[in-house]
């Protein structure tokens, strides 16, 4: 299953959409675990951010690599949610990607291990502008928030995302994490945010952290 596994990898980077849903259709008909299967696709994801910022790829390859993600995403979803019904809520987390970004895989990842360790997540999508985090924060009253953003221009969005909900009245009471595929402690000051995370497990760890159960 390994060959298989790196082979799903190279045909997500290498935008072979029809294949790469079938094998993932197959990998996961066969038992493979569906949270390694998220993870190959990150790890997938991260190779098209790559070419994408060193313009071997461009707007329509992001866009591409999307919907193919968001199609295996879709298949692996209801497989590990299945463990999670009956939990009771925990908390609510707000995730969203920052304005300017398309990726999702990730923050897609970070949402099924939240839900599955009984959180409630109100998913923002991606490209969120600045007013609709802190408009959603409003309405919701999230002890968390997560700001998603995998390419390096995600990281002034973050930062004007954090000032925005600052001058909203709305920091004091609410956690921020960032996550990304180049979030560092650096960046974690830059942005303002309480922490960043490497990984969906980091994610979760935090939320555990901010929201015990």
């Amino acid at each position: 299953m390994e060959d298989k596994s790196k082979q799903l990898v190279q045909m997500i980077s290498d935008m072979q959409e029809e294949d790469a849903v079938k094998l993932a259709r197959e990998m996961l008909d066969a038992g493979y675990d569906p949270v390694k299967l998220l993870g190959h696709c990150r790890e997938a994801m991260e190779m098209v951010g790559k070419r994408y910022e060193q313009g071997e790829y461009f707007l329509p390859e992001l866009m591409l690599a999307g919907e193919m993600l968001k199609a295996i995403g879709d298949m692996a979803k209801p497989l590990i949610k299945q463990d999670a019904e009956g939990a009771k809520t925990v908390g609510t987390i707000l995730i969203g990607t920052v304005q300017g970004d398309l990726h999702d895989i990730g923050k897609n990842i970070v949402t099924f291990m939240l839900e599955i360790n009984g959180y409630k997540v109100i998913d923002l999508g991606i490209d969120v502008p600045v007013e609709n985090f802190v408009e959603s924060i409003k309405q919701h009253k999230p002890q968390v928030v997560g700001l998603s953003g995998f390419l390096t221009l995600a990281f002034d969005a973050m930062k004007q995302t954090i000032e925005a909900i600052k001058q909203a009245g709305l920091r004091e009471n609410t956690k921020i994490m960032i996550g990304g595929g180049q979030v560092d402690e650096t960046i974690k000051t830059y942005t303002g945010a309480d922490a960043f995370g490497l990984n969906a497990m980091d994610a979760v760890s935090l939320c555990k952290q901010w929201v015990p159960a």
